[in-house]
């Protein structure tokens, strides 16, 4: 097995950074060209002066609340089902359409390997001639088809297991024998516990690509002590790949085919490295092309180079969600809005919303990092009431003492 999937992995940093910024401009200029809704969304935008990450973070960010809210709105004037966002139309451009919650439409163009999963199963040891047992859902949604378009650009062989029926799923294994599982990591363990309790043969699994949920060091350990690798990826219906596992389990490794930002949660500010934000997406395809795509995931970026000798950048794993809306006193307070107030007050570096209290006793206390100054608490407070319509004390701590967790808004209410 070769070390690496392609050249791209090992390429020099500013090398790499010089061939995404050239085709972020391409990009820009191909979605405002194509895609009726990244025209309306970056209307105004002169493409060909997008070419850095600074003039990027300068462009909205359009998150999946939007996407839906523009499909829906399209789909009750009689019109496109995807929104404006899609770039190809149905025939031998677009092989599949696929439904997520909300429901969300999005299409799979006629790429190989479409999702760019291939990179993913290769650091993950999958070769050519394998057969691998692909459990997740082939039901509306696009989660098999992604990872099952990568195994066959590899080479591999792909028995379409879908979910549920353990029993029926056993069987095929031990008969079958498939060199590798794709899957959630919950769905594995139940196998693996299942096979144990029945006396069935699952010997032949040596590895797996888990996705779709967290899969802590304990689990990965757990799988380990029964023989199997199993190695996390991090795709979206709406972007594909975003990153991977690599044998030196030190976080996730950046797609070569993506632009990742992580930025300040309700905001589209990039944040310093290391520190917990949203993760936002630019997806390097002419199909379906998304500039600035909100996940709505956190995480951050991971230090230092990755000892397999890939050189893109690496960031830490999915670190929960960046939607912290909360409701307080009967009115909904969102991350924006944090935001909104730490802009007027440039010498404030941090600020977290902590909501607290007994049900219908909410009590806001803002807690804000920035050194000492006169009058500064009570300021603040008055932004607050004006950006909020809410009032709630102000507390002022040292810098850096905030946790670094990509939250804002802490929702510390008891509910008993």
């Amino acid at each position: 097995m070769k070390e690496f999937f392609d050249a791209l992995e090992t390429r020099a940093p500013a090398e790499r950074e010089a061939a995404l910024m050239a085709a972020l401009a391409r990009h820009v200029a191909h979605a405002q060209s194509h895609s009726a809704a990244m025209a309306d969304i970056l209307a105004g935008v002169d493409a060909a002066a997008v070419m850095s990450r600074a003039a990027l973070a300068r462009l909205p960010v359009t998150r999946k609340s939007e996407l839906l809210a523009r499909q829906q709105a399209a789909r009750a004037a009689g019109g496109d089902a995807f929104g404006g966002f899609a770039a190809i139309g149905r025939g031998r451009a677009m092989r599949r359409v696929y439904a997520s919650p909300g429901p969300i439409y999005e299409p799979e163009g006629a790429a190989a390997d479409y999702w760019r999963t291939a990179r993913a199963l290769h650091a993950a040891g999958f070769l050519a001639g394998d057969l691998v047992h692909n459990a997740f859902s082939y039901h509306m949604t696009p989660g098999a088809f992604i990872v099952e378009a990568g195994a066959l650009a590899l080479g591999c062989t792909v028995f379409p297991a879908g979910t549920g029926q353990t029993e029926q799923q056993l069987q095929a294994i031990a008969e079958l024998r498939p060199d590798g599982y794709l899957g959630t990591p919950s769905f594995l363990r139940i196998l693996v516990e299942k096979a144990q309790e029945a006396g069935a043969d699952l010997r032949s699994l040596r590895k797996a690509l888990v996705s779709g949920e967290a899969c802590p060091p304990s689990l990965r350990d757990w799988f380990a002590e029964r023989g199997i690798a199993a190695y996390q990826t991090y795709a979206t219906a709406d972007c594909g790949l975003i990153a991977y596992e690599t044998a030196a389990r030190e976080g996730l490794m950046l797609d070569e085919g993506v632009i990742v930002e992580i930025v300040r949660p309700g905001t589209g500010d990039p944040v310093a490295d290391g520190e917990v934000g949203e993760v936002v997406v630019t997806v390097l395809n002419p199909d379906y092309p998304l500039v600035r795509f909100g996940t709505g995931d956190l995480s951050a970026v991971l230090p230092g180079a990755c000892p397999t000798g890939r050189t893109n950048t690496r960031i830490k794993g999915w670190l929960g969600r960046a939607d912290q809306t909360a409701k307080v006193r009967g009115m909904f307070v969102h991350p924006g809005q944090v935001a909104e107030v730490l802009k007027r007050f440039p010498e404030v570096a941090r600020a977290r919303l902590v909501v607290s209290g007994a049900m219908a006793n909410d009590q806001m206390t803002w807690r804000v990092e920035a050194a000492p100054a006169p009058g500064l608490a009570e300021r603040f407070a008055e932004a607050v009431r004006e950006v909020t319509k809410l009032r709630g004390e102000v507390e002022l701590v040292a810098p850096g003492s905030l946790p670094n967790d990509g939250k804002v808004i802490e929702d510390a209410r008891s509910y008993r």
